[in-house]
């Protein structure tokens, strides 16, 4: 029996919003929660007295271990199937958890713990991406990804919140740290719950033929669209990693302000939007969102209280709604179904491949631009828009945004002149009989 994603005329008339879909959004919606949590992690390095170019590095190594986990994680999710990779990613984050929880200084202990972070949330996002896939037609990939997705931004609103109110409540020490990554545990945990239940029923048949994940990029090269995917990473990296240090360096509270926009704004739009990838085609959701994160990136400048962030959150979202989905049914639609797994991951992959490189630049950026007497050299006028020393902040939000724009200009004079179709793959074969690619 072919899998759902298979079959086109009786699915395509039914409803994807099954009990299996709301379970699986109910397990993203905790996993995204206990993940924003994890946001402050840069105020935990600057906790132990680590600089931000550290913080960046520190979140290079997780990420490079991430990515080199993904070499084998989606040949993995192929071969067992989502179940038991979930499971064992789960294992993963409760390791990372302990082990921050377990930090007294600067110490490996910090290493370890954003290592196996990452690597539990790589594979227990992409469980879930490839799960709900399989459980369409491939018409309405893009659709219900996009839907799931949704899950996160109510996530990340629940997350960033809860962990200003833990700061609020307990801001001094490590006290508001151990509950911060406690509770992230927590989330974890029920978010295993979760999947045990949606994958109880699973059977899953491994593809005929092994390839090596490399082997399968090159064959079924899925285009500028893993640009695209690295620039959302360089974004990611401004508002997961350093906006928690902006807005405490700059005497704006909380990142919450940002996130609560940004949240609204980017569920409003998966749901209202959830059906552009048919009606406006893919390749115009790429091209609206790039804009959407650079325009957002360059309205942090003019930022000067805890209401201005609401703009750039809002923008933000706009564009995180719109690209998600897109890139990764773009992305993952070039290989066969039975190689979802590992098209999904390395698609993902190279969001996390844009974060790697972007985190130690930028937080060197912010290091070497706060070092910089700016009024001196530039006039007290542009001093003052620098707010008192933080100009380096302000360098990497415009970084941010050259990178999103001229990825946009690229995509726009490569992939988006062609039609927006994913090719036609037939009976997974042999690497040496390509099918023709159309796009």
């Amino acid at each position: 029996m072919p899998p759902a994603a298979e079959v086109s005329s009786p699915l395509e008339a039914t409803s994807i919003y099954t009990r299996e879909f709301w379970l699986a959004y109910a397990a993203n919606l905790a996993l995204v929660t206990a993940n924003s949590l994890t946001f402050r992690f840069a105020d935990y390095v600057a906790f132990f007295g680590g600089t931000k170019t550290l913080t960046g590095w520190i979140v290079q190594s997780g990420l490079l271990a991430a990515i080199l986990f993904r070499l084998v994680l989606g040949r993995a999710i192929d071969r067992y199937g989502p179940r038991r990779v979930w499971l064992t990613s789960s294992s993963l984050l409760f390791l990372g958890c302990a082990a921050h929880l377990g930090a007294t200084a600067v110490s490996p202990w910090l290493w370890i713990a954003r290592i196996a972070q990452q690597l539990g949330i790589a594979g227990m996002f992409t469980c879930s991406i490839v799960n709900i896939q399989d459980q369409v037609p491939p018409q309405r990939r893009t659709e219900v990804i996009g839907s799931l997705g949704s899950s996160g931004f109510i996530g990340t609103i629940l997350g960033t919140n809860l962990g200003d109110l833990i700061f609020h409540l307990w801001p001094n020490g490590q006290l508001p740290f151990l509950i911060i990554f406690g509770s992230t545990l927590l989330g974890g945990i029920l978010h295993t719950l979760l999947v045990l239940e949606l994958t109880r029923r699973e059977r899953h048949e491994a593809p005929p033929h092994f390839v090596g994940p490399l082997k399968l990029l090159m064959h079924y090269w899925p285009g500028p669209v893993l640009l695209v995917s690295m620039a959302m990473g360089t974004s990611f990296a401004v508002t997961t990693v350093f906006l928690s240090r902006y807005v405490s360096a700059t005497g704006l509270g909380g990142i919450a302000p940002f996130f609560l926009p940004y949240s609204i704004t980017a569920f409003t739009c998966r749901w209202y939007l959830r059906d552009w990838g048919t009606r406006v085609g893919r390749h115009k959701m790429v091209l609206w969102g790039l804009a959407g994160l650079t325009l957002g990136q360059l309205l942090f400048l003019p930022v000067r209280s805890n209401l201005w962030l609401c703009l750039p959150g809002a923008v933000c979202g706009f564009g995180h709604a719109l690209l998600f989905p897109a890139v990764v049914s773009l992305g993952s639609g070039r290989f066969p179904v039975a190689y979802r797994g590992t098209g999904t991951t390395l698609i993902l992959g190279f969001q996390e491949v844009g974060l790697a490189l972007s985190a130690p630049l930028l937080g060197m950026l912010i290091d070497w631009g706060n070092q910089w007497p700016v009024e001196e050299t530039l006039g007290t006028q542009v001093g003052e828009l620098a707010q008192a020393g933080n100009w380096g902040f302000l360098a990497m939000f415009v970084a941010s945004a050259v990178s999103a724009g001229l990825t946009a200009l690229f995509y726009a004079g490569t992939a988006a002149r062609h039609p927006d179709r994913d090719p036609v793959l037939g009976p997974v074969r042999a690497m040496m009989n390509p099918q023709p690619d159309e796009n």
